[in-house]
């Protein structure tokens, strides 16, 4: 799976990032470099905290397979 990250800049010059695909993961920063990692790095706290509270999507069940014991 992968994710888009969509980056615009604001008319104050702060740098918007979002990942449409994850609701909420939207982020701000002083450069495009910075606002394209904090997202990446709040995606993927997301989807950890999905996975730990045992929410399925298909998103996070095209990240990860197990593989047969």
């Amino acid at each position: 799976m992968t994710f888009t990250i969509e980056v615009e800049q604001e008319d104050d010059g702060r740098w918007i990032a979002e990942i449409a695909q994850i609701p909420g993961a939207m982020v701000y920063g002083r450069t495009r470099e910075e606002a394209v990692s904090r997202v990446e790095a709040l995606a993927l706290r997301v989807l950890a905290e999905r996975i730990e509270h045992g929410e399925t999507s298909p998103l996070i069940e095209k990240v990860f397979s197990v593989g047969a014991a």
